[in-house]
């Protein structure tokens, strides 16, 4: 079992005005002052009500898993459900959002409401600064190390609103909230100049990364150094990129370079593994593998005990489960795309059609005369492929071997033929959960940064900082560890929850790392390394890079982030919807404008705000 830091919604409760001494004895809301806080104990209720926020009680927003949009957005995603079904994700979907949209005022208020609790711990860790310095922390004393937890989830929530709305958006610290409970921060300056927050984002990662402990052996849930580090490192990348066209561009990758060395050097998780990739792409998402496996660096911790959803589902369990197949209801949003699906068809040498070539070979599922689906498996897939997408005709985990379209696909037109897979628990994850849906329900933690991310950043340094041959040993080290498994073919009932068991087929892994054939595959699998000339110049090496990217980390809510950065978002989602709308016509006149590498700021906020908050400049 999990020994974890986190999370209950009690506990989430301390930061709002309730207070407990012990589970049962529980002080009316609003019976509690500040100074009830202001202690050792009371300040550790703060610090757990802080890291409960990284639970989302918004699944329509997916305020973490980002899958909105980092993914439906991003084009590795279709919204599903049906068109009708919440009108502003699906004008995320096409291209046709406005600065009124709901999702995005949704997402904006709870990263800053993020800031709020962070900054709440800053405050009231301040009033018993005495005592907290006098009591050792992990490795230096608490005052210090609750400071450092608190400003590593202050520039945490600040970077999840600059990734999306850029960085010209209020920086909020303690000291705007004591002397304003909800401050009005503007985000240009007198002469309204736009005021961006890079740099004050980075001060807070910077202090969590030079004062948190290496490890939390005995509360392993806890952010530490190493995270702290990894996230410095991205919010560097970020900012040296042309993300925004205005405030990134600046070049701070030697840096990104030299904090990724510490952290492959030197990083652990909290029970002391140093960082390593998992010994399977599977075993990550699978509940009792997936949690320390070394590849964990900054983590959703996940539990399926109690009466929480949130700390059970990170995407909310009606959401994106299916209409019944699973044996409950569901919404059926979240399908994975065509063009993602087709992404992963290799060459003869194991290798992406990374010219495009992948798009001129037909879907592989589609549907008979009688409405049945189809998949056609002698096609040579990357088998991490049924890792992430469920395919009709294939093993869906431990559940069946989807085989008709009821209770999977609750409309096709509208969402495509492919089903959420890396996101849904196997039969075996139900615990003692008691809420409805357990069958949407599962205890494996929801990765928000993993060792391989760690790794493709540092491919990606080495790219921009003059040495993509070196890159490349880091690229194929993430691509050769999809070659030590693969799903394997078995037969069950498509239409009931009945257990699959395993069985023959005449598909085959053709494993070109290894040089090996394994048998009995679900479908054709084949994968090999890039050549070296893959990584000859610094342009050939990011399309590897970028690929790859792509496929390791599909429905981990990054695309359409990545695309921003990298300056190809308007090139990339319109060569999709191009693409898609060959399948689904509500693409059919998608177009996505260049300068939308940052969405609008909410109307709602700068409504609110009366003059203090000006909209950014792409969206004037």
């Amino acid at each position: 079992m999990k020994r974890l830091f986190i999370y209950s919604a009690m506990t989430a409760m301390l930061a709002m005005g309730a207070s407990c001494s012990d589970f049962l004895d529980v002080k009316p809301v609003g019976n509690v002052s500040e100074a009830d806080f202001a202690n050792v104990t009371g300040v550790d209720q703060l610090v757990t009500g802080m890291y409960a926020k990284m639970h989302d009680d918004d699944y329509f927003a997916a305020t973490l898993s980002n899958y909105a949009y980092g993914d439906v957005m991003g084009g590795s995603a279709n919204k599903g459900s049906t068109y009708q079904d919440q009108p502003d994700f699906t004008s995320l979907e096409t291209f046709t959002f406005t600065t009124d949209n709901g999702y995005l005022n949704s997402k904006w208020k709870r990263c800053y409401n993020g800031v709020f609790f962070a900054n709440n711990v800053i405050k009231v860790a301040g009033q018993a600064q005495e005592a907290l310095s006098a009591a050792a922390g992990q490795s230096k004393d608490k005052y210090t190390e609750t400071l450092a937890q608190a400003r590593f989830f202050r520039g945490f929530w600040h970077f999840e609103v600059v990734k999306l709305f850029g960085a010209a958006v209020p920086y909020v610290d303690d000291v705007a909230m004591q002397e304003n409970v909800n401050p009005q921060v503007s985000n240009v300056d007198e002469s309204g100049n736009y005021i961006y927050i890079w740099d004050k984002i980075v001060d807070d990662l910077k202090y969590a990364y030079d004062n948190l402990p290496d490890t939390w052996p005995s509360e392993q849930g806890r952010v530490n150094k190493w995270a702290a580090g990894a996230m410095l490192a991205k919010v560097k990348m970020y900012q040296s990129g042309v993300y925004d066209g205005k405030n990134g561009n600046s070049n701070h990758w030697a840096e990104v370079k030299s904090i990724l060395e510490d952290v492959m050097a030197n990083g652990k998780d909290n029970r002391g593994q140093k960082y390593q990739l998992a010994d399977t792409y599977e075993q990550l998402y699978t509940a009792g593998e997936c949690d320390w496996t070394g590849e964990s660096v900054f983590d959703i911790q996940m539990a399926i005990t109690g009466t929480v959803q949130q700390t059970c589902n990170i995407n909310g369990p009606w959401h994106i489960g299916f209409s019944g197949a699973l044996g409950t209801g569901g919404w059926g949003f979240y399908q994975p795309s065509y063009d993602l699906v087709n992404s992963y068809i290799v060459d003869d040498k194991g290798l992406p059609m990374m010219d495009g070539g992948y798009k001129n070979i037909p879907a592989l599922t589609k549907l008979d005369e009688n409405k049945v689906p189809q998949t056609d498996l002698t096609v040579y897939t990357d088998p991490r492929l049924d890792v992430n997408v469920g395919r009709f005709e294939t093993p869906f985990l431990d559940w069946c071997v989807p085989e008709i379209i009821d209770g999977w696909v609750r409309d096709y037109s509208n969402g495509g033929l492919y089903l959420n897979k890396k996101n849904i628990p196997r039969k075996a994850d139900k615990g003692s959960l008691s809420i409805t849906n357990q069958t949407a329900s599962s205890a494996k933690n929801f990765h928000l940064i993993r060792y391989a991310d760690v790794l493709l950043w540092y491919a990606e340094a080495l790219i921009e900082t003059g040495n993509p041959q070196e890159a490349g040993k880091y690229i194929n080290q993430v691509r050769a560890r999809a070659a030590k498994s693969y799903l394997h073919a078995a037969v069950g009932n498509g239409s009931t929850t009945e257990g699959i068991t395993p069985a023959t087929s005449p598909y085959v892994f053709d494993d070109l790392v290894n040089g090996t054939k394994g048998v009995d595959a679900a479908g054709n699998y084949r994968l090999g390394l890039y050549p070296d000339s893959q990584f000859a110049t610094k342009e050939k090496a990011m399309q590897a890079l970028r690929w790859e990217r792509k496929i390791e980390m599909a429905l981990e809510g990054h695309r359409w982030y990545d695309l921003a950065r990298w300056g190809i978002i308007a090139d990339e989602l319109n060569s999709f919807a191009s693409y898609e709308k060959q399948y689904l016509l509500k693409y059919a006149n998608s177009v996505y404008n260049p300068k939308w590498c940052v969405l609008p700021i909410p109307l709602n906020e700068i409504q609110k705000m009366d003059g203090l908050l000006v909209q950014n400049e792409n969206w004037k």
